[in-house]
């Protein structure tokens, strides 16, 4: 017996050390396919974000951010991005800095996780109130089509404050954007997305990609095969996370200042390759 007893634990101290201490999601099936972990971000830590998994977005600082947000995104900085019990926490603070009138943070995986097709799975509580803008989404590492749009932006998860139920999930591409007033996206209603976590997901192919929350599928991109102005998700891409405050559809109904701080709570990342 004792004998057995030690085979027993023998075998689940490989099978956790090959799962990385996590086997209930090393290996995961959906609807779609079997999909195998090949990246993750638990936030099992305390401090600033882990430096070899995230750097900061900040070159729109110098020239503006293109949607005109409102905020100053820092690097570094505990009161903006700050990693502890488990979560990631990103902090949008009312106070000058750099002739802005509020703080945040914008993290990115460039150079650092870039990938070519796969299930993104990110599990968040957004913030609410007049002004927010929280996103999840991906743009090309190497921007081989040209700038924006033609290389084209997968957005996962957005939500803004004036519209505090409603998840929305997008594809912008040279055809396909909202400057031409042609962007091909969904909305879905999760009214307690502000109050409670949710997992939202992407899983990218190289016929379609299809978005979801809580393995609710509720938009599909499909590849048109006509080329690249209308599909340009052949090439890597990375994750942003990031708490605008303000902009062109952030702020279209204006900014409540007497709501500040925001606090946008990341509980992991994952990334998952789909397994043949």
């Amino acid at each position: 017996m004792r004998h057995l007893f030690s085979s027993l634990l023998a075998a689940v101290a490989i099978f956790t050390s090959c799962s990385g201490g996590k086997p209930e999601y090393h290996t995961i099936t959906t609807p779609t396919g079997t999909w195998e972990l090949v990246w993750d971000e638990e936030f099992d830590y305390e401090g600033l974000p882990d430096s070899t998994k995230w750097s900061y977005d900040t070159d729109g600082n110098e020239y503006g951010w293109g949607n005109n947000e409102a905020q100053f995104y820092t690097k570094g900085r505990k009161e903006n991005a700050w990693v502890s019990d488990g979560v990631l926490t990103i902090t949008a603070r009312k106070e000058n800095m750099e002739g802005k009138k509020y703080t945040s943070a914008r993290l990115r995986t460039k150079g650092k996780g870039d990938w070519l097709y796969g299930r993104f799975e990110i599990r968040a509580q957004v913030p609410t109130g007049k002004g927010t803008w929280p996103a999840i989404w991906m743009l090309p590492t190497d921007w081989a089509y040209g700038g924006w749009p033609a290389s084209g932006e997968i957005d996962i998860m957005e939500n803004v404050g004036y519209d505090p139920d409603t998840i929305v999930g997008s594809a912008h591409t040279k055809l396909y954007n909202h400057v031409m007033g042609t962007q091909k996206n969904a909305r879905v209603a999760y009214p307690d997305c502000h109050q409670t976590f949710h997992t939202y997901a992407l899983e990218w192919e190289a016929d379609e990609y299809r978005l979801y929350v809580d393995d609710n599928h509720y938009f599909t991109f499909k590849n048109e095969k006509t080329g690249y102005e209308a599909w340009p998700f052949d090439k890597p891409f990375h994750l942003l996370l990031n708490l605008a405050i303000g902009g062109n559809w952030g702020g279209f109904r204006g900014v409540d200042d007497t709501l500040f701080p925001h606090k946008y709570l990341i509980d992991y990342v994952r990334v998952y390759e789909k397994k043949d």
